[in-house]
């Protein structure tokens, strides 16, 4: 089973070339320690409306700092999409391999009794990449890599924005079923949903 210091020691163990019809192809890898430029110009780049469906603490450089800081530390696990050859991050998925006690509280109160091999999941991409399928592509890797931390369930991280349709499609389409709504601090209605990996599609 993976650890956090050991992807961190090895990224070559979670590293994926993707290829795509119209670009030279894509790499799936972990978030490195030198990625905060990188991650700093994906951030900024990002529309209002994309900042306003996501969940992030700011969109700068300094932001991007405490999330590359993070790498091997606490329980969070963040890998990029970056095209390749040229390097630029366009995608961002986080994975929180311990869950948070309101989540558990939430989900309890739904019928659902989350556990120790459940973790959070979060997705982001680039404006220039959404509603291109990518978010699809990538999913079998994103659930591969849940089953190698011993992860048999994902909820998502913060919810989902209930007026999100696109987002909501995607995961019903990847294997996703909403368990009930919440409202956050931010006074945003967001939507539960989880994922039981036995249902969630295998590596092509």
């Amino acid at each position: 089973m993976l650890t956090l210091r050991g992807v961190a020691d090895d990224p070559t163990v979670l590293t994926r070339h993707l290829a795509l019809d119209d670009a030279a192809g894509l790499v799936f890898r972990p978030l490195a320690h030198a990625d905060a430029d990188g991650l700093a110009g994906f951030l900024a780049a990002l529309s209002p409306e994309t900042r306003r469906l996501s969940t992030f603490p700011g969109y700068d450089l300094a932001t991007a700092q405490e999330l590359c800081d993070a790498i091997a530390r606490y329980d969070k696990l963040r890998l990029v999409l970056a095209e390749a050859p040229s390097g630029r991050i366009v995608g961002l998925l986080e994975f929180s391999l311990d869950l948070h006690p309101a989540d558990v509280e939430r989900y309890r109160a739904a019928g659902v009794h989350l556990s120790a091999t459940d973790c959070r999941f979060g997705a982001t991409l680039a404006d220039d990449y959404q509603g291109r399928g990518l978010g699809t592509r990538v999913f079998p890797l994103v659930a591969d890599v849940a089953r190698r931390f011993g992860k048999k369930r994902m909820i998502l991280w913060g919810g989902v924005v209930a007026d999100n349709a696109r987002a909501i499609r995607y995961y019903e389409k990847n294997g996703f079923h909403h368990t009930g709504s919440f409202t956050g601090a931010d006074g945003v209605r967001a939507l539960d949903m989880i994922l039981d990996h036995e249902s969630a599609r295998r590596d092509p």
